[in-house]
């Protein structure tokens, strides 16, 4: 495995341990934070197999548009596409006031990021 592929996989990791840490918070939990962890985690994930693949990383955040150039090789992925597309919406717009994520986002976005993990990883045989 290529070593930029293997930082892409830490960034990742960290960006799922996070989002797990906030999900369990009891005292001042903060939906916003998981969701953005969320999508971090699945885009840094997408970008560590494009990078695998020699493919072009793109400073983009949109989680469908790098979908498409990864589904060429990981083609069982299509399947994550409703996940991907719910999870693209938490890459900028949540960090600035005007949206607030409610605990319900939180839930859906924790399910999508450790199902395209799990299929992440396996690709990988992590």
């Amino acid at each position: 495995m290529k070593p930029l592929t293997l930082e892409w996989i830490e960034k990742a990791e960290g960006d799922f341990a996070t989002m797990e840490r906030e999900s369990r918070a009891r005292k001042n939990p903060n939906p916003d934070a998981v969701c953005f962890h969320a999508q971090q985690c699945v885009e840094k994930y997408l970008k560590a197999h494009l990078c695998e693949a020699g493919e072009k990383i793109s400073k983009i955040h949109d989680l469908v548009a790098l979908l498409e150039k990864a589904v060429s090789f990981e083609p069982l992925w299509e399947a994550h596409r409703k996940g991907l597309v719910y999870l693209s919406e938490f890459a900028v717009n949540i960090r600035y006031p005007g949206d607030k994520m409610l605990k319900e986002d939180a839930v859906s976005a924790r399910r999508y990021c450790r199902a395209f993990r799990d299929s992440a990883r396996d690709a990988f045989m992590l």
